[in-house]
């Protein structure tokens, strides 16, 4: 098994989506808006990719709530993290966390959807990439409401992912169209990584994407391809012990680290343990061609247990079975709400 994890155009497989996904490289998929029409052509999609390989692939989708939602029609909406505290006190903030986290990942799993790349960590508003999926700019009232949400989705079965370590919210760039730099000191970025630190300690995290974020204090690669973030910081200070994902290597921050294939080597060497390669057919194929080149000279290391440990145990329940039941009914009407509110919020201060 090896760390690839891939995407793809259309709302169905084609013969080429079907033959890589066999490539014995390939780890799993990732999907986006453009893979969804409706809940029926959904479960018709999930069923060619589980039937695609004997391999059980792991299954994953950026589904935070807010403007990062990829399945809406039919889908509950997920109030942006912002909103739980910025409308509510404490502890009703971390009650609708909580609701939002086992609504989003029951939904999925009714789909046999593996995992969400949720939650996001990053402290603050400012920065493009970030805005209003970051849930507050104090640490730790964001620690508070992020380990409800996380709470709500082991409830419901699905494992989590925080990101983007060590911390993207106070940069301004946007990690997608260029390489952010923060030029903070050493100590404010620590502070800054503390909403990391304690849930890793509260062993609440599965999974834990880096920031495609250079750290000149720290290091001179950013977080997602340097051993001094992932391995020293993260596995040795931290004793962080599930999956460490790369953000994905198509983006424009990821490109100081060379091409393509480059970039998958540099992230590998500096301990990620699955690679997410997005939105550029020829980056992901060059990718797996190093990969198999790294495979046969026996420099690959790969862990199975890495992807065993976020696939889902089984599917509890199908989609049609959870919106007729009266748990999922109560939470969605609480999220509806707040959704209703954050649209009033949000018109009246902009």
């Amino acid at each position: 098994m090896g760390p690839l994890l891939i995407d793809f155009e259309g709302i169905s497989l084609t013969d080429d989506d079907k033959k890589l996904l066999q490539n014995p490289l390939v780890a799993g998929v990732i999907l986006f808006s453009r893979n969804y029409q409706e809940p029926k052509q959904l479960n018709e999609l999930i069923k060619q990719i589980r039937a695609a390989t004997n391999e059980r692939l792991l299954i994953s989708v950026d589904h935070e709530g807010g403007r990062v939602q990829r399945f809406k029609q039919g889908f509950t909406l997920i109030p942006p993290a912002q909103a739980f505290a910025e409308l509510n006190d404490l502890e009703h903030a971390k009650s609708l966390a909580f609701d939002a986290g086992w609504v989003l990942a029951m939904e999925l799993i009714a789909f046999d959807i593996d995992l969400s790349y949720t939650p996001v960590l990053d402290l603050g508003h400012n920065c493009l990439a970030i805005g209003t999926r970051s849930f507050h700019h104090d640490a730790d009232i964001a620690y508070q409401i992020a380990s409800s949400m996380i709470d709500g989705m082991h409830a419901a079965g699905m494992k989590t992912t925080g990101k983007h370590f060590p911390g993207h919210g106070h940069v301004i760039a946007d990690s997608h169209k260029e390489t952010p730099i923060d030029d903070r000191e050493k100590s404010v970025i620590e502070q800054d990584m503390q909403i990391f630190a304690k849930l890793i300690a509260d062993n609440k995290l599965d999974a834990i994407m880096p920031a495609h974020v250079i750290y000149p204090a720290f290091d001179d690669k950013p977080a997602s391809g340097s051993s001094y973030w992932l391995k020293t910081v993260l596995r040795q200070q931290l004793h962080f012990k599930g999956v460490t994902f790369s953000d994905d290597l198509s983006m424009e921050g990821a490109s100081v680290m060379g091409n393509h294939a480059q970039r998958a080597q540099v992230a590998l060497a500096a301990g990620c343990d699955l690679l997410l390669a997005c939105n550029n057919r020829q980056g992901s194929l060059a990718i797996l061609e190093q990969l198999m080149v790294l495979d046969k000279n026996q420099s690959l290391k790969t862990n199975k247990t890495n992807k065993a440990n976020l696939l889902l145990s089984k599917t509890k329940i199908t989609f049609d079975e959870l919106t007729k039941s009266l748990e999922w009914r109560y939470r969605r009407d609480k999220l509806t709400k707040l959704n209703e509110k954050w649209a009033d919020y949000a018109s009246s201060n902009h």
